[in-house]
């Protein structure tokens, strides 16, 4: 009977799990839908049915810092909401392409403790329809404070190309992000894609006048254009965009294979379950053949081994000194064979000891590697999908680099040279490449070691010299000089 109810219960959960699964899409839109809803409603009762600005009201101060908060809020959750909308869809054209219709029809009926309007299988889509127009209206009035990836790439790209932010290029739709696209991003001005006044890129060419005339040149005629404040202002969103975009994407870069590789290494390949137990079970204890990945892994558990015996030993010696001038004979010798029998229990329970060691670090050695290359492919499939994220991460790193004073710039390449290609540099890489061998269950071949140590140091360090001689003493003459000064 407890077995049936267990069952039942179970075939609830599932069921349950599946149907929220299936109403993800609905889920989203309706959410999208409400915050564009709450954003309508704003603008009609405090900014007369414009858009939400101070041009529309006279609302100022903290009053209209708190709508425009709550914009935020809504768009965020908007554009949140309508990702996974087309994601969901997606993944159920994959999953369940022909369940899609059947389960519409068993969830369209009622929605039990609500009073929502459920619609039939024939209105629902010109419903979804009409909710996407209704967003998309909603959207396309904030497209200009909406700065999105799709636009400040392309508009990145524009001034690459031609030189000049007012030929802005249309942004490809192949490779946009839907986690921050919003409607008609062409709307975006061209200039808002102008670079900081100041920002030199490693790219930039020597031109027959000084950079800094030409900077200044350039300061100059902005400031007398009668459009410059709407420039500045649109550069800022530009630049802030950007810097989100940048960190964002940084952060992914780390967490995300972090995160897989600790997964597929704690709960995919736990004991628990049958791919980390058929692991585990290959290196027990009962196979003294497969405990030790390699020869030095053996060795070392020997050495091991022999110094807990040695030590006993050493300590028996010492009472056997002291017992022959306090003890009989007899009581002595007794006394030696009682030692010698405890000697060799502890001996064979360390050896059980160490050998269950290195069999869950010979496990675990199997483990790292197929956790690593998951954590490996998912940075790979990263990289492969943010072409314009790689773009604007590598215009914000120029910027932050470049951005930095003359002694700011050789503390870093003094720091990092010192680090890597310095005289005691040996030592980490040596350290490194054991704590890597012994991560992957590899024997820790010195010579390979000390090869790598005399020549990738080598190699490194005259990549820093060639980037400071061919790059560095280009665009910022004065930091090499300063480099030059603080490392002598």
């Amino acid at each position: 009977m407890n077995n049936n109810s267990l069952l039942s219960q179970l075939r609830n959960y599932v069921r349950r799990a599946e149907q929220w699964y299936l109403e993800t899409p609905d889920r989203a839109l309706d959410q999208a839908y409400d915050a564009a809803l709450k954003i309508r409603a704003i603008e009609n009762e405090h900014f007369g049915g414009q858009k939400i600005s101070p041009r529309a009201t006279q609302l100022r101060g903290n009053a209209l810092a708190y709508f425009e908060k709550d914009l935020q809020k809504y768009l965020r959750n908007i554009r949140m909401r309508l990702t996974e909308f087309h994601r969901s869809r997606s993944a159920l054209a994959i999953t369940n392409p022909n369940q899609t219709a059947d389960t519409l029809r068993t969830i369209e009926t009622t929605e039990v403790g609500t009073d929502r309007f459920v619609p039939t299988v024939q209105d629902k889509p010109s419903i979804t329809l009409e909710k996407l127009r209704f967003i998309d209206e909603v959207l396309m009035r904030y497209a200009e404070e909406q700065l999105t990836l799709e636009a400040v790439s392309a508009s990145m790209l524009a001034v690459e190309m031609n030189g000049s932010p007012d030929k802005t290029t249309k942004p490809d739709k192949k490779n946009s992000d839907p986690n921050l696209t919003v409607a008609d991003t062409q709307n975006v001005p061209a200039n808002a894609a102008e670079k900081s006044e100041d920002f030199e890129s490693l790219s930039d060419k020597t031109g027959l006048l000084p950079r800094s005339i030409l900077t200044t040149l350039n300061r100059l005629r902005r400031d007398l254009d009668p459009k410059s404040e709407a420039e500045v202002l649109q550069n800022y969103r530009v630049s802030k965009v950007k810097t989100l975009l940048a960190v964002r994407f940084v952060l992914i870069l780390i967490l995300v294979p972090l995160l897989v590789q600790q997964g597929v290494r704690n709960i995919a390949l736990s004991n628990y379950l049958i791919p980390g137990a058929w692991i585990t079970q290959n290196f027990k204890v009962e196979n003294p053949d497969r405990i030790f990945l390699n020869g030095e892994m053996a060795e070392e558990a020997l050495r091991e081994l022999q110094g807990f015996e040695e030590r006993l030993k050493f300590e028996n010696l010492l009472r056997e000194t002291f017992e022959r001038e306090t003890l009989p004979a007899e009581e002595r010798e007794a006394r030696v064979k009682e030692r010698s029998e405890q000697v060799e229990v502890r001996v064979r329970e360390k050896a059980t000891e160490i050998a269950a060691s290195f069999s869950t670090q010979s496990a675990n050695a199997i483990k790292n590697w197929i956790a690593d290359i998951a954590g490996t492919i998912a940075f790979v499939l990263i990289l492969l999908n943010g072409k314009r994220e790689i773009d604007i991460l590598k215009s914000f790193m120029d910027e932050t680099v470049y951005g930095l004073s003359d002694s700011a710039k050789a503390f870093i390449i003094i720091l990092f040279t010192d680090v890597f290609v310095g005289f005691h540099s040996p030592h980490g890489w040596e350290i490194i490449l054991e704590s890597v061998s012994k991560h992957f269950g590899l024997p820790a071949n010195r010579d390979f070691i000390f090869l790598f140590i005399a020549t990738f140091p080598v190699i490194l360090d005259t990549i820093f010299k060639y980037w400071i001689f061919r790059y560095l003493n280009r665009v910022s003459p004065s930091a090499v000089a300063t480099y030059r000064e603080m490392n002598e």
